[in-house]
C-alpha cells in the first residue's frame, strides 16, 4: 500500500454511558495504577472491521456483558459500545483512502485506576497483522500440548473461577504461541491433562470437518471459551445443510478428520495443515468451506 498502514483509530468512553471521545494514538490514556495493568482485571473483545462494517456486533456485546458480570465489573452499556465502534469503524475506512483494509477492533473494559475504582473503557482500531493473512494462505502448523490442569466441573467448580469470561489475563495464552513459534508451529491446541479431550487453541476455538456433511467442536465446559465465530459459523453452516454441534474428542479424531479449522474473529478461519508435525492434506471442499465459513465470519 503507497501510503502506509493507517494509524490506528482509539476513542475512550465514559463507563457508565456518556460520551466517546477519539483520543490522539501517539498519547498515553492509561494511569499506571490501572488494574487492567497492574493485575489484568478487566475484560475484552476483538472484532473484526471488513469494508466498513464491524462484524458480528450482537455476539460479541452479548458476551462482552456476561464477561463483565463474571468479574463483578458495572454492566457495560452496550448501545455506547456499539455505537462508538460504527463510529471507528467510519474513522477507520475513511483513513484507509478507498483501500480495502481488515481492522482489528479491540474493546477493552477494566476495573479501573486503585484509587477511584471507576471502570476504564476504550476501544481501538489497527490493521490486521501480516501474520493473519499470511496463515490464511498456507494453513497452519500446530502442536497440541496439555493445558497443565484439569478444571473442575458442575458443583465442584469454584464460583469464583473466570474461565467463561474473556479476561484481559492472557499470560498464559500468550507464552503457549511463543512455544509453538519456538518450536516451528503457528498455535497450539490445548488438551486435558487427566482426559486427552481438546479444549481449544490458545486464541482460537476448533472446527473439525467430519464425514456426512459434519461440523464438530468440543464441549463448551471445563475452561473451554465459547468462540463468536464459532457460533456464527455453526448458524451459518446449518442454513447449508450441515449437521453441528459440540462434543468431547481428542487429538486423534482431529487426525482423522476430513479437515481441521481454527476459527477467530479476526484472522477468520484457518485450515490446519499440519498437525503434530502430520501433514494435513486440503480436503475437495476446502475452498467452499472457505467461503461458508467466511460469510459467516464478516456478518
Amino acid at each position: 500500500m503507497p501510503f502506509g498502514s493507517p494509524a490506528p483509530v482509539i476513542y475512550i468512553l465514559e463507563p457508565y454511558g456518556g460520551s466517546a471521545r477519539t483520543q490522539n494514538p501517539n498519547l498515553p490514556h492509561i494511569f499506571f495504577d490501572d488494574s487492567g495493568i497492574t493485575r489484568g482485571d478487566g475484560v475484552f473483545e476483538t472484532l473484526l472491521v471488513t469494508d466498513g462494517h464491524v462484524a458480528n456486533l450482537e455476539r460479541h456485546a452479548e458476551r462482552f456483558v456476561r464477561s463483565a458480570k463474571k468479574l463483578d465489573l458495572p454492566t457495560p452499556d452496550v448501545e455506547q459500545w456499539k455505537a462508538a465502534s460504527r463510529q471507528a469503524a467510519e474513522d477507520w475506512t475513511a483513513a484507509c483512502r478507498g483501500e480495502r483494509i481488515d481492522g482489528r477492533l479491540g474493546w477493552s473494559y477494566t476495573r479501573g485506576r486503585a484509587k477511584t475504582g471507576i471502570p476504564t473503557a476504550w476501544l481501538t482500531i489497527q490493521e490486521a497483522t501480516v501474520m493473519d493473512r499470511a496463515t490464511r494462505v498456507r494453513g497452519l502448523r500446530v502442536l497440541s500440548a496439555s493445558r497443565g490442569y484439569t478444571m473442575a466441573t458442575g458443583a465442584d467448580a469454584a464460583p469464583w473461577r473466570t474461565e467463561a469470561a474473556k479476561t484481559l489475563d492472557y499470560a498464559e495464552n500468550m507464552a503457549a504461541l511463543r512455544w509453538a513459534r519456538a518450536n516451528n508451529a503457528d498455535d497450539v491446541i490445548l488438551t486435558d491433562p487427566g482426559t486427552g479431550r481438546v479444549l481449544e487453541a490458545a486464541t482460537a476455538s476448533i472446527i473439525a470437518v467430519r464425514r456426512g456433511g459434519k461440523l464438530r467442536t468440543p464441549k463448551p465446559v471445563g475452561g473451554v471459551l465459547q468462540g463468536t465465530g464459532q457460533l456464527a459459523i455453526f448458524e451459518e453452516a446449518e442454513k447449508h445443510g450441515w449437521n453441528c454441534r459440540a462434543k468431547d474428542f481428542n487429538v486423534d479424531y482431529l487426525q482423522r478428520s476430513e479437515s481441521v479449522w481454527l476459527v477467530s474473529s479476526v484472522r477468520r478461519a484457518v485450515r490446519v495443515a499440519q498437525l503434530n508435525g502430520k501433514k494435513l492434506p486440503a480436503p475437495a471442499n476446502a475452498t467452499e468451506l472457505a467461503e461458508m465459513f467466511d460469510r459467516a465470519l464478516e456478518k
